[in-house]
């Protein structure tokens, strides 16, 4: 009988964010979201969100199926600094719900000149990896606030650009509601489907 009262009390404790969710308002989600830097210990979680559906269906399109290995050989250039991307993941309190990244587009010419962005401009790429936090407001808020603590803190960045598939229509407004702007649509090489670029200028998260 204890260890079935503690096993429920365990499950609340644990719906709890979850059910918080529902209540709040946007400046509540603001406070809860959090951002810490990726580790090798959280690449099992990113192994498992690879290779969800609904992470699938845009992230990671490069392979059908995304093994223990691939998710290595991805990002532990990031966490061992070895590529130039700050790699991080999303909390909602204290649970792991996304993953987020960014890196300045000069330190990657190609994709540069394929965006036509300035040598001060950052780039950004997200995904929320848990079903239960998609589909719920988290994003444009999220983006705000990685925006205002990972990326223009940095005075050298005075734009940051990022590239959602054109169908993508549930990013893309998450992303104008967080402030970003429409440029251009482009083909990347290696890619199959083209990127629907949009930017937002530090300046105007200051208005």
């Amino acid at each position: 009988m204890e260890y079935e009262i503690s096993r429920i009390d365990k499950l609340i404790t644990d719906a709890k964010p979850l059910l918080d969710l529902c209540k709040l308002k946007e400046p509540d989600f603001f406070e809860n979201i959090w951002f810490k830097d990726l580790e090798k210990l959280d690449l099992k979680l990113l192994h498992k969100w690879y290779n969800t559906n609904f992470v699938k269906k845009w992230f990671g399109k490069e392979k059908k199926e995304w093994s223990y290995g691939d998710i290595e050989n991805k990002y532990l250039p990031y966490i061992n600094k070895q590529k130039p991307t700050d790699a991080f993941i999303i909390l909602y309190g204290k649970i792991k719900i996304g993953y987020i990244q960014t890196y300045l587009l000069k330190n990657y010419p190609k994709y540069k000149d394929c965006v036509k962005a300035d040598n001060n401009s950052a780039g950004l790429d997200l995904f929320i990896g848990e079903k239960d936090y998609i589909h719920k407001g988290l994003g444009s808020i999220i983006i705000k606030k990685f925006l205002v603590e990972k990326i223009f803190i940095n005075n050298e960045i005075e734009k940051c650009v990022i590239g959602p598939k054109p169908k993508n229509i549930s990013a893309i407004n998450a992303y104008e509601k967080a402030g970003f702007k429409y440029k251009r649509t482009i083909k990347i090489p290696e890619e199959d489907e083209p990127e629907y670029i949009m930017e937002i200028n530090k300046n105007e998260m200051q208005k």
